[in-house]
């Protein structure tokens, strides 16, 4: 089962996809609702996909984003800070960051990179959407946009990274339920290629299979301690050979392919999911920071006595 949000004669609904045509939810329930409560009645008319507006699939609750593929560790960690191969730690277990969930984008958005970026960069990605219980419910294509610029400099805090990904994240064409991916099943994994271009021009293709863990373990280790929601989004992380620029970037010593520039189109697709676009462009220029307040050692220590 295919499950869309999307917009249609102004008006924002959810539904399902068959045979070209989508059906609205009869009750108005949104993605979420649907995940956590079940699949509702579907109206028996519906609307030619042709015909509608396919946003996000659904607003996720939070978004975890993990790192999953060693060739894609090795590659942008040369580029985004010089050092090489794979840290151990990365063995330990799969390691995510959390990312914003209030500016997920949809199928034809065009994403506004920081004005001040000039390493723009996309990342292929495949997520899966948390089910009740911490099972999954589904899968979707996820492009985790990237600043790498911003990135490299942030991250030398030890923090991160923030700005450097938060502008942007984009979800779609819709969510396969977990029962149809069934059949590419492997050892635990999914066995899906994924290709990214820009311009219509291949940049990198990789099998999802190649992950170090699997969804699942994922999910467990996401709920360790911690709380996993139905509608939770858990990005698998990059794909290797090319899933990103930066990772290319990192192998060659130079930035080539070219970072994205305004106009560009990104385009990623996963087998058993669908395609997913999006074209690059500029955010306005944001107001300059005030300049740090350094500390005085001295008048810290002195100015209070009390």
């Amino acid at each position: 089962m295919r499950i869309v949000t999307y917009r249609h004669a102004g008006v924002e609904r959810s539904g399902v996809v068959r045979d070209g045509t989508v059906f609205p939810f009869l009750d108005g329930r949104d993605v979420v609702q649907v995940i956590e409560n079940g699949r509702p009645e579907v109206a028996e008319a519906g609307v030619p996909l042709a015909d509608v507006r396919l946003l996000a699939p659904l607003k996720p609750r939070s978004v975890r984003d993990f790192v999953t593929f060693e060739e894609h560790v090795e590659g942008v960690r040369r580029s985004v800070d010089g050092a090489a191969g794979v840290p151990e730690a990365w063995y330990d277990a799969p390691t995510f960051y959390f990312t914003n969930p209030h500016t997920i984008y949809g199928p034809g958005d065009e994403i506004p990179f920081p004005a001040a970026s000039a390493a723009r960069d996309f990342e292929l990605e495949v997520a899966a959407i948390a089910g009740p219980g911490q099972t999954i419910f589904g899968y979707t294509i996820l492009n985790d946009f990237s600043a790498r610029d911003l990135q490299s400099r942030e991250m030398r805090i030890g923090l991160g990274p923030a700005k450097g990904k938060d502008f942007a994240s984009s979800l779609g064409p819709w969510i396969v339920t977990a029962d149809e991916l069934a059949p590419y099943e492997k050892d635990g994994f999914l066995d899906l290629w994924c290709v990214a271009a820009v311009n219509g021009v291949e940049i990198g293709r990789d099998l999802l299979s190649n992950m170090g863990w699997t969804f699942p373990a994922m999910v467990a280790y996401a709920g360790r301690d911690s709380v996993v929601r139905a509608g939770d989004v858990l990005g698998s992380g990059t794909v290797g050979n090319g899933g990103c620029l930066a990772e290319l970037w990192g192998r060659n010593g130079t930035q080539e392919p070219p970072p994205l520039r305004d106009g560009d189109e990104v385009t990623l697709t996963v087998e058993g999911i669908g395609t997913l676009t999006n074209r690059i462009v500029s955010s306005s220029t944001g107001a300059a920071l005030p300049p740090v307040r350094r500390r005085d050692q001295a008048r810290a220590r002195s100015e209070r006595q009390d």
